[in-house]
């Protein structure tokens, strides 16, 4: 579906549930943390709104006592096991990542026996068990330089295989993916991006590395959510077409301002689960806790841990472009 400034019209918000919201999170030192997917009224009540890997920094080093995160399964999961003290909630437990169970610890340990030389490299997009059997873990943003950080010349990639052709244009390691996929990100065609470029010549196009690999060919330049930000503030265009759910567009405008975004994806329906309503419950009634095996967390957490120390070390791309694309290596 596209999306464009002239149909989006100035959103109306609850102000009276979004006050009582935060007076009860201050009331009782809860970090509400939001991902970039989130609706925009729940950026209104969120201290901390960002990527991924912006959200598994934040979750570590927080010394709340309490962590509601809007978002979606693995990213409380990943939030309880870099902080075991913290009580954390996420508002609607259904709300479930469909890549993230698609190729999950089976397929992990099938591939290991194929390929017994291969560090396992997962996704943060997967279950705490797929953590548990993995090397290292990775996001969109760092997923490159995790990679190449490994010792070994074959990488097992799981579960998406979208991010994995797009790692693989940037390394000679052997790129092992599995079967999963996004389906927002995934359903984004050639046809749609022209269509948005009809109306809109001018702008640049600007792709998420979890589209197909034709996607990435057509675009200006390559980000992760954080990574567009970035991109979209360096940019000189006055005007970009945004490859990845539309939520994003929110974040862009309040903090590009002056520019025109325009997204041909369609919606992420388990990140829209997540209400004013369902937060406010989660605060009142304490429902929607996470509960995790120690045993589990802690063999999870190795793999995020070093993650997030790669990523200190190493210097993340945030974005590709179009030159870098075409060269790969």
């Amino acid at each position: 579906m596209l999306h464009t400034d002239e149909e989006i019209t100035e959103p109306v918000f609850n102000q009276e549930l979004i006050r009582e919201i935060r007076e009860i999170a201050e009331r009782q030192g809860v970090l509400i943390l939001a991902h970039n997917y989130q609706s925009p009224e729940i950026y209104q009540i969120a201290e901390k709104i960002g990527d991924s890997l912006e959200l598994a920094r934040a979750a570590q080093e927080t010394d709340e006592e309490t962590i509601l995160f809007c978002g979606v399964d693995f990213m409380a999961d990943t939030a309880k096991i870099l902080n075991p003290q913290a009580r954390v909630l996420l508002p609607d437990p259904q709300a479930r990542c469909t890549m993230a169970h698609m190729a999950g610890e089976q397929a992990a340990l099938e591939l290991r026996l194929q390929y017994p030389d291969a560090d396992v490299v997962s996704y943060v997009n997967t279950t705490t068990e797929t953590k548990a059997v993995s090397d290292i873990c990775c996001t969109s943003a760092n997923a490159i330089e995790i990679v190449e950080s490994v010792d070994v010349d074959q990488v097992i990639f799981l579960p998406d295989r979208n991010l994995a052709a797009y790692v693989s244009r940037f390394t000679k390691k052997e790129i092992i993916p599995a079967a999963g996929y996004c389906y927002v990100h995934d359903a984004i065609t050639i046809e749609s991006v022209n269509s948005m470029k009809r109306l809109h010549p001018e702008a640049a196009f600007v792709a998420h590395p979890e589209c197909r690999p034709e996607i990435i060919d057509m675009a200006d330049a390559v980000c992760s959510t954080s990574g567009m930000t970035r991109f979209c503030r360096d940019e000189p265009a006055s005007s970009f077409i945004i490859g990845t759910e539309p939520g994003m567009l929110q974040r862009l405008r309040s903090e590009v301002v002056g520019k025109k975004f325009f997204s041909v994806a369609g919606v992420c329906a388990p990140m829209k689960q997540v209400t004013l309503e369902k937060v406010r419950t989660c605060l009142t009634t304490g429902s929607g806790e996470v509960f995790l095996k120690q045993s589990l967390m802690d063999a999870a957490r190795a793999p995020l841990e070093r993650m997030i120390e790669i990523s200190k070390i190493r210097q993340s791309r945030s974005y590709t472009t179009r030159d870098e694309i075409r060269k790969g290596l």
